[in-house]
C-alpha cells in the first residue's frame, strides 16, 4: 500500500503538489476561526465531574450564573500622590468604573486582515468595585472578561482595556495595576514578543543553514520548511475538524504544540527521504530521478510510517487519560501526526520526483562518490570498539538518570516574577491576603435539592477562619434561588502556587469535611482547588498512560522488525533515554536552580516525546543495519556502513527537531519543558541512534534480529568492509 501510495504521488507529482498547495493555504487561513470553536477556557472544564472542584464549578455555574468562560482581573487604583485614598476619591473611583462597563472595547486588528478569519473577541467588560484596603492606600476593581487568557484575542482585548482605563483614571489623577492570570499572560506574551520572534527566526535559520551546508543547495534548504508549512495548515484544519465532529475541546495551548511537533518530525521525514535520495542517485545515475523517487519513497516510506504511527500510538493513549487537557492533547496530536504523514508519502515524493537531480542545484555531489568523512570513520569506531561505545553511552545515560533519585514533583502554577501584573499583586499582598484577587470558593447545597439556611452555616465559616493559611473569610452568600450558598475564603499565599494547593487540597477540605451541616453537601472551587485535583488526576494518568504507551510502541517495533529481540532492545535503550533526560531535568532544575522539583506534567511530557519521537531515529538505523545486513560481508561491516550512511540524516534531523523545541523556552512557563525535550531528543539522536543500537548490533550481530536473523542475499552488491579507524582529519561532514 505504501509504495502504490509513493507511486501514484511520484508519477502525478505535479496534481499531489498542487492539490497539497490548495489544501495546505486554504485550511491555514481558516485555522484561526477553525480553532477558536473547539478550544476551552477554564483549566477546570477538563476535569472528571467526580472531582470536588469540578462540582463546585457546576454549582457556581448552575446556582449564581457565574460564565464558566469568563476570567476576572483584578485593578487596582490608588492617589498618585501616595496619599490615602478620601471618601470622594472612592466616588469618584465607582463613576470611572461605572463608565468603564458601558465602553465596548474593540479588538485591534492588523492592518489589512479579513474580518472572517480571525475571530472577533470584542466584549464590554463588567466592571465593579471589590475592596478597599484597610489602610485606604488602594482600591480593587472587579474586570470581567470573556475568553480564554492564552487566547491572542482575549489578550489584546485586556491590553486595549487596560490602556483605557490606565488613561481615564490618570485624568482623575490616579494610577492603575492590573493582575490575574489574563493580565499576566498579556504581560509575558508581551515581554516575551521580541524573544519568540527571535527564537522562531533562529530554528528557521537552523534549518535552512543545516541544509545548505549538507546539501550545498538551495531547493533541499528552502523546499523543506515549504511543504511542512503546507502540510501543518492542512493538519491543524484537520484537528480542528475531527474535534468539532467528536466534541472534543482544545486548550488554548494545543495548536502550538501541534505546530512544534509538526515542524519537527516533518522536516525529519523530509531530510530522510533527501538524504536516501542523493545516495540513490549517486550510486545509479544512469537511473530517471522519477523512478529513483518512487523506489526511494517506498523504501524509505515504511520506516516513515513506522515511526509516525509509533507518535501516533503514544500520543493515542493519552484518550484513556482522566485529565480532559491530556485526552484532547493526545488525538489532536495524533490526527496532526496522520496528516503529516500523508504528506510524507504523497507530497514529498511529489517534490522529489518534479525536482529530480534539479533539488540538489547547485552542487555537483551527485557527480562522484564522496570521500570518506567523519561519518564513515565514526561507523568504523562504533564497529570496530562496540563494547567500549556501548560502555560509554551507557556509563553518560545511567549518570544522568541517577538525578531522579529524590525526585519531587512541582504542582505550582504562579506567574512569571518581573512582570507588571506580579509587581501589582506583590503591592496588593503587603495589605491583603495574596488570594484576595482570586478567591477559594465553598459552595454548600442541600442534599434534598431544597434551600440552604444560611443561619446553619455560621460553624462552618469560623472553622474555615481558623484555619492557617487562610487570611479573611467572607461573608455567606445565598444564590437567586436559595438553593446554594457560597462562603469565600481569601488565602494568604498566591492561588496558583503550590502552598496554596496544598493548602486547599489538605486543611481547608478537612474543615469542610468535619465542619458541614447535617443535611447539606459542601465542595471547595477556585484556581487552588482544581489544580489540586489536576494533580490527583495526572498521578492517576501516568500509572496508566505509561504502560498502555509502552505497549503500543512495542507492538508497532514488533511488526516492524519482525523479531523478538530487538524490540526489546530498542525500549529498552529509550527506557535508559527517557530516565537520563528526567534526571538531567531533576538536577538542574531542582538542585542546581533550587525549585521546588520538576513541573508535575513534565514526565508524562517527556515519555510521549521523547520516547515516541526519539524511537523515529532508532527505527531508521534499525532498519538500515538489516538492510545492510542482507548483503554479504561480515556483521561489523554492515554496522559500520548503516552508520556512515544514516549518521549525517539522524544528526541533522536531531538538530532541527532539538531547535523546534528549543522555541518553547520563550513561552513563559515553558522552560522545564524546552530544556527537557530539546535534551531528550539530541540524547536519542546522537546517544541511543548513533552510539548504543548501533554498538549493540555489533556484538550481538544478526542474533538482535532473533528469531528471523537477516541472511545475506548472494548477488547483491558488493559489501563494504570496514575501514581501517583513524583520527578524524578536520574537514566536513560528509554523507
Amino acid at each position: 500500500m505504501i509504495r502504490a501510495l509513493t507511486r501514484f504521488s511520484t508519477r502525478n507529482a505535479w496534481k499531489v503538489i498542487a492539490l497539497w498547495a490548495v489544501l495546505g493555504v486554504g485550511l491555514a487561513m481558516l485555522s484561526p476561526m477553525l480553532i477558536s470553536r473547539v478550544t476551552q477556557s477554564q483549566s477546570g472544564d477538563f476535569l472528571p465531574a467526580s472531582y470536588d472542584s469540578a462540582a463546585a464549578l457546576r454549582i457556581a455555574e448552575e446556582n449564581f450564573g457565574i460564565d464558566p468562560d469568563a476570567t476576572t482581573v483584578t485593578v487596582l487604583v490608588a492617589r498618585t500622590d501616595g496619599k490615602a485614598l478620601t471618601p470622594a476619591d472612592e466616588k469618584r473611583i465607582g463613576a470611572e468604573a461605572a463608565k468603564l462597563a458601558q465602553r465596548r472595547v474593540e479588538m485591534p486588528r492588523e492592518k489589512d486582515q479579513p474580518a472572517f478569519l480571525v475571530p472577533d473577541r470584542s466584549q464590554t467588560p463588567k466592571v465593579a468595585p471589590a475592596v478597599v484596603a484597610p489602610d485606604r492606600s488602594f482600591e480593587l476593581l472587579a474586570a470581567e472578561l470573556t475568553g480564554n487568557a492564552a487566547d491572542d484575542g482575549v489578550q489584546k482585548v485586556f491590553r486595549a482595556f487596560r490602556d483605557a482605563a490606565r488613561a481615564q483614571f490618570a485624568e482623575a489623577g490616579m494610577r492603575t495595576g492590573f493582575t490575574g492570570g489574563l493580565a499576566e499572560a498579556a504581560d509575558s506574551a508581551e515581554d516575551n514578543r521580541t524573544a519568540t520572534t527571535v527564537g522562531g527566526a533562529l530554528v528557521m535559520g537552523l534549518i535552512v543553514l543545516l541544509n545548505v551546508l549538507v546539501f550545498r543547495s538551495v531547493l533541499a534548504a528552502v523546499l523543506p520548511l515549504l511543504a511542512v508549512a503546507m502540510i501543518s495548515g492542512a493538519a491543524t484544519g484537520a484537528v480542528a475538524g475531527a474535534a468539532s465532529l467528536t466534541g472534543l475541546k482544545l486548550d488554548a495551548s494545543t495548536p502550538g504544540l501541534i505546530a512544534v511537533v509538526l515542524l519537527g518530525i516533518g522536516i525529519d521525514y523530509l531530510l530522510f527521504l533527501l538524504f536516501r535520495f542523493r545516495e540513490h542517485l549517486r550510486a545509479r545515475p544512469e537511473q530517471p530521478a522519477r523512478e529513483a523517487a518512487a523506489e526511494v519513497a517506498g523504501r524509505v516510506g515504511t520506516a516513515i510510517t513506522s515511526a509516525a504511527l509509533t507518535i501516533v500510538a503514544a500520543f493515542a493513549t493519552l484518550g484513556v487519560a482522566s485529565f480532559g487537557q491530556f485526552r484532547s492533547l493526545g488525538p489532536a496530536i495524533a490526527v496532526a501526526v496522520l496528516v503529516m504523514l500523508l504528506g510524507s508519502l504523497t507530497l514529498m515524493p511529489a517534490l522529489l520526483a518534479a525536482c529530480g537531480r534539479k533539488m540538489f542545484w547547485p552542487s555537483r555531489s551527485l557527480r562522484r562518490q564522496p570521500r570518506e568523512g567523519v561519518a564513515a570513520r565514526f561507523g568504523a569506531l562504533v564497529a570496530r570498539r562496540p563494547a567500549a561505545m556501548l560502555f560509554a553511552s551507557v556509563a553518560l545515560l545511567g549518570a544522568l538518570a541517577a538525578g531522579t533519585v529524590g525526585i519531587r514533583m512541582d504542582y505550582g502554577q504562579g506567574g512569571s516574577s518581573g512582570t507588571a501584573a506580579s509587581a501589582t499583586a506583590t503591592e496588593i499582598s503587603r495589605a491583603l491576603p495574596a488570594g484576595v484577587s482570586d478567591p477559594t470558593g465553598v459552595y454548600v447545597t442541600a442534599t434534598g435539592g431544597g434551600a440552604v439556611d444560611p443561619g446553619k452555616l455560621d460553624g462552618l465559616s469560623r472553622a474555615l477562619g481558623k484555619v492557617e493559611g487562610v487570611g479573611q473569610v467572607g461573608g455567606t452568600v445565598l444564590s437567586p434561588d436559595g438553593r446554594a450558598a457560597r462562603i469565600d475564603l481569601f488565602l494568604t499565599a498566591d492561588p496558583q502556587s503550590a502552598k496554596a494547593r496544598e493548602l486547599v487540597s489538605g486543611p481547608v477540605r478537612d474543615a469542610v469535611a468535619a465542619n458541614t451541616p447535617a443535611g447539606t453537601s459542601a465542595h471547595v472551587g477556585g484556581t487552588a482547588a482544581i489544580f489540586a485535583d489536576i494533580s490527583v488526576a495526572v498521578d492517576h494518568d501516568l500509572a496508566v498512560v505509561f504502560p498502555v504507551a509502552a505497549a503500543l510502541i512495542a507492538l508497532i517495533l514488533l511488526l516492524l522488525l519482525r523479531s523478538l529481540l530487538a524490540p526489546l532492545v530498542l525500549m529498552l535503550a529509550v527506557g535508559l533515554g527517557f530516565a537520563a533526560t528526567l534526571g538531567a531535568s531533576t538536577l538542574l532544575f531542582q538542585h542546581a536552580l533550587d525549585k521546588p522539583g520538576v513541573s508535575f506534567t513534565l514526565p508524562l511530557v517527556l515519555f510521549l516525546f521523547v520516547v515516541a519521537l526519539g524511537t523515529d531515529y532508532n527505527i531508521l538505523i534499525t532498519d538500515r543495519i538489516r538492510e545492510e545486513m542482507q548483503r554479504p560481508g561480515p556483521v561489523r561491516g554492515a554496522v559500520a556502513r548503516a552508520v556512515r550512511h544514516t549518521a549525517p540524516a539522524i544528526a541533522t534531523a536531531g538538530l532541527v527537531l532539538a531547535g523546534s523545541f528549543a522555541t518553547l523556552a520563550t513561552t513563559p512557563g515553558s522552560e522545564q519543558v524546552a530544556f527537557a525535550m530539546t535534551l531528550g531528543i539530541l540524547l536519542s539522536a546522537l546517544v541511543l541512534s548513533l552510539v548504543l543500537v548501533p554498538a549493540l548490533a555489533a556484538l550481538l550481530g544478526r542474533g538482535l534480529w532473533w528469531p528471523l536473523r537477516p541472511t545475506p542475499r548472494h548477488g547483491s552488491e558488493r559489501a563494504e568492509e570496514v575501514p581501517p579507524y583513524r583520527e578524524p582529519a578536520p574537514e566536513r561532514l560528509n554523507a
